[in-house]
């Protein structure tokens, strides 16, 4: 019996129609980036695991594919551009001059659980503006998240922001332990308020400070719930947090953009890298975030050039699922077919040619 080859689970041919709505997708996605002065950097495929080991604070070890090479190094397949770019920004450039803005194009590679029913191989695009610590690099970041949703086709999305630096603040003035502040973690990202109190109780944490994790689930919303975040803060580091995201929010009123943004103070992320603010862009019918991104001022550090970072990707295939189907095929380059006998082949080669180059002028 002949064998039938298909893919292995996690990953898929894309051919024909959808394929070349994907490259039209990617196409006005990077003019978004050009028109920032955004520069392509491409980084390999695959990467010594040291880039994007624990210690960096990236996808935890048990996702990524691990191989080893001829002098048994371990290499990884890039399962997460960041620290790909950081560590490609501190080889060849210095953001402590200037900043550094780079844009990428690429596969990446996650070896998640097979009951999850994801793709472990997906397209990503984005931008990572390193050596600019301001609010105002944040606001660019974020307008140009709303620009490439816009430039995809959606109209109906919301960029959700979150602030690290608050919940940080909060466990700071807590003084938990490890374990503990991972289960909270975890338990406010599934926004489980029930959860949340019970923990916090057993904790033996009261008043103030219970107050603002109990809050943490439910405070998102409108610009207004800065104004709840401040109430709540329980030291001078949470607040500041919150005036930055105040500051933030007026550079993107002044970016027009303000209608797609929301606030959600229980936004966390897996990602241990980000240190301030971080953000998802949603839209109707898709459960998984279309874009992921945030600030990171430590990570370059772990490369040997600390410098304060922001950046965002763009899940090109969830993205492309979440546009709706265009019911008018596109007009493709016309062709015209030669028909010739086997002892016309030369004229017909010729033939050919001419119509080629008649067709490029």
């Amino acid at each position: 019996m002949q064998r039938i080859f298909h893919t292995p689970e996690g990953v898929r041919d894309i051919y024909g129609r959808e394929y070349r709505r994907k490259k039209s997708l990617e196409e006005g996605i990077h003019k978004v980036f050009a028109s920032h002065g955004f520069s392509d950097i491409q980084t390999p495929s695959f990467e010594y695991f040291e880039v994007f080991s624990n210690e960096v604070g990236t996808i935890p070890s048990r996702e990524l594919f691990k191989f080893f090479n001829r002098d048994n190094d371990t290499l990884v397949l890039r399962p997460d551009f960041t620290p790909s770019v950081s560590r490609a920004c501190a080889t060849y450039f210095n953001p402590d001059a200037e900043p550094v803005n780079l844009c990428y194009t690429g596969q990446a590679f996650v070896n998640t659980s097979s009951y999850q029913g994801r793709l472990k191989e997906t397209t990503q695009m984005g931008v990572e503006k390193m050596g600019d610590g301001s609010a105002a690099a944040d606001a660019e970041i974020l307008a140009m998240a709303v620009e490439c949703m816009k430039a995809s086709g959606l109209t109906e999305f919301q960029v959700s922001i979150g602030q690290v630096d608050y919940f940080k603040a909060l466990l700071d003035d807590a003084d938990l332990t490890w374990e503990a502040e991972d289960k909270l973690r975890a338990l406010i990202s599934e926004k489980n308020a029930y959860g949340v109190e019970a923990l916090v109780r057993k904790l033996g944490l009261s008043g103030e400070k219970a107050k603002a994790f109990f809050m943490l689930p439910q405070m998102f919303g409108s610009v207004d719930i800065l104004k709840t975040a401040k109430e709540l803060a329980t030291s001078e580091h949470a607040r500041s947090a919150v005036e930055r995201l105040e500051e933030i929010y007026t550079y993107l009123c002044a970016y027009g953009v303000q209608d797609h943004i929301t606030f959600d103070f229980g936004l966390l992320s897996k990602y241990q890298y980000y240190t301030g603010i971080i953000f998802q862009a949603y839209t109707y019918g898709s459960g998984e975030p279309l874009l992921k991104g945030g600030r990171y001022n430590e990570l370059l550090r772990h490369f040997g050039k600390p410098a304060p970072s922001v950046g965002f990707v763009i899940v090109v295939d969830s993205l492309l699922a979440a546009l709706p189907e265009d019911e008018t095929e596109e007009e493709l380059p016309e062709t015209v077919t030669v028909f010739y006998t086997p002892e016309k082949t030369l004229d017909a080669i010729r033939t050919a040619a001419a119509l080629r180059k008649e067709a490029k002028t």
